[in-house]
């Protein structure tokens, strides 16, 4: 598009933030008021989704939002597959002419469960605005998705800013491994079309100050670690001594996994190699955001009155941890009573739950059948040890991704959307989440290019107590992404 064309438009990137910032006050914030209000938790943490209904709330609610927009010729559709969580599908033509791209624009309506320790004013399902942030489950991990996509559109149209055909595609089984996404991708292929550029808008920002796009994704098995020694639980005093611990053959069976003293994943075959351009653009994020990279978790009290030390104080050497560098971590406990019910009883088992994020280059599937394997084999005592992991569809472990070479024009239009809505350079870090999606897009549009970005920024606190949505943030964001889909040639 030039402006030789009799369609051309020219693009006002000002105008562009004012319409976010404006639909965002009036009505997105206040949908987002209600979204975080109904536990609409994923189906991992709610067997009972289906008949609790709140899953069919989000969705239905955020649909009749985007009807109500009147974005000319939309098509929207609730598809729910028997059995599976809902999906919203809406499509969008272009305003663009003789263009056969089409843009997919992703973000889940799901949420993480509760969690412990919100701020006593604050909770999951109690949202409140204070400062620029909507606090409460979900705002930003994704809820917001939904409302800025079909706000960027209409910022595009408001100026008569040709555009390419947009398709949708909100889900609501994300946060449980996606395992209901690959049918629901098997009926919609065919609709999807020639996809050109996907923009996923669940991911995480290095600050507020510029726009930032994901460059690699984690991978990731979860699973239940559980270990029996009795079937009832006895006295310490008459069993301690003769039966071992669960505990401590726990303990022993994780040593064969993870070197308890630095962290570091024993096995070398959950490392990969770090492609090099990786390593440098880690070398420049590393300079924009210096020591907050670490100083922005809500570090505990250290022994001596300072703040408990991160695994390492080198910025680039942090960014590399939690991008590309396998790491365990035990998020889930059974078989131990509260403390204030503790007797002197030895328990019969132990059971972990254990997160354990792998490079974007391994492969989710081998590596959680290489995890039990280790866990299982050769147990202490002869006790009974089981790892059951919690992939769905198929597959029993999550792969990560790893972002395809960016094209001339999404690299200047990432650089253009965040000098004109953020005043800054456009920044590129990895995350250390998973989102199943992206690798299923990837393989099934080779060709596409990838717009990875989200709203969870410094203290966001995705998954944990207080966590918010940067209202400022989300407005530009919803702005640069117009921009760039308005850049695509």
């Amino acid at each position: 598009m030039n402006a030789r064309d009799p369609n051309y438009r020219p693009l006002d990137p000002a105008a562009l933030g004012r319409f976010a910032e404006q639909l965002w006050d009036a009505e997105i914030v206040p949908a987002l008021i209600d979204y975080i209000a109904i536990p609409a938790k994923s189906p991992m943490f709610d067997a009972d989704w289906a008949a609790h209904g709140y899953l069919e709330r989000v969705v239905t609610q955020a649909a009749a939002w985007v009807e109500s927009k009147r974005v000319a010729g939309l098509k929207l559709e609730l598809i729910r597959l028997p059995g599976r969580t809902p999906v919203i599908v809406f499509e969008v033509p272009a305003t663009k002419p003789e263009c056969s791209e089409t843009v997919v624009l992703y973000g889940h309506l799901d949420k993480q469960p509760e969690f412990s320790g919100w701020r006593g004013d604050l909770g999951p399902w109690t949202p409140k605005l204070e400062n620029g942030r909507l606090y409460g489950r979900g705002g930003a991990d994704d809820g917001y998705a939904i409302y800025a996509a079909i706000t960027a559109l209409l910022a595009l149209d408001a100026q008569g800013v040709p555009r390419p055909r947009c398709v949708g595609l909100i889900e609501t089984c994300e946060e449980s491994g996606s395992f209901d996404l690959p049918a629901y991708l098997d009926v919609l292929r065919p609709r999807l079309g020639e996809v050109s550029l996907v923009v996923c808008l669940d991911s995480g920002a290095g600050d507020y100050d510029r726009l930032w796009l994901t460059t690699s994704l984690r991978g990731i098995v979860s699973g239940v670690l559980k270990v029996e020694v009795l079937t009832e639980g006895i006295h310490s005093g008459d069993a301690s001594g003769v039966v071992p611990s669960s505990f401590r053959i726990l303990r022993q069976v994780l040593d064969r996994l993870e070197d308890s003293k630095t962290g570091r994943l024993l096995p070398e075959s959950f490392h990969c190699e770090i492609p090099g351009a990786r390593l440098e653009q880690a070398r420049a994020t590393a300079a924009i955001l210096k020591d907050e990279v670490y100083k922005r978790m809500p570090w505990a009290c250290g022994a001596d009155g300072g703040p408990v030390l991160p695994m390492t104080a080198d910025p680039v050497e942090v960014l590399l941890n939690r991008t590309w560098r396998p790491t365990l971590s035990v998020v889930g406990v059974d078989g131990f009573p509260e403390l204030k019910n503790a007797g002197n009883v030895l328990r019969p088992y132990t059971a972990f739950k254990l997160s354990l994020r792998l490079p974007p280059l391994v492969d989710g599937n081998a590596a959680a059948l290489q995890l039990k394997a280790l866990l299982e084999d050769n147990a202490p005592y002869n006790a009974r040890v089981s790892f059951v992991p919690d992939g769905r569809a198929g597959a029993l472990g999550a792969t990560g991704w790893n972002t395809p070479e960016l094209a001339p024009w999404l690299s200047q239009a990432l650089e253009a959307a965040s000098q004109d809505q953020f005043g800054a350079p456009v920044g590129y870090v990895g995350q250390g989440g998973t989102i199943p999606l992206m690798g299923m897009l990837q393989q099934g549009f080779p060709k596409a290019q990838m717009m990875v970005c989200g709203v969870l920024g410094p203290k966001s606190n995705a998954h944990g107590p207080n966590e918010f949505l940067h209202v400022p943030y989300g407005k530009r964001l919803t702005a640069a992404v117009a921009q760039v889909i308005a850049a695509i040639p």
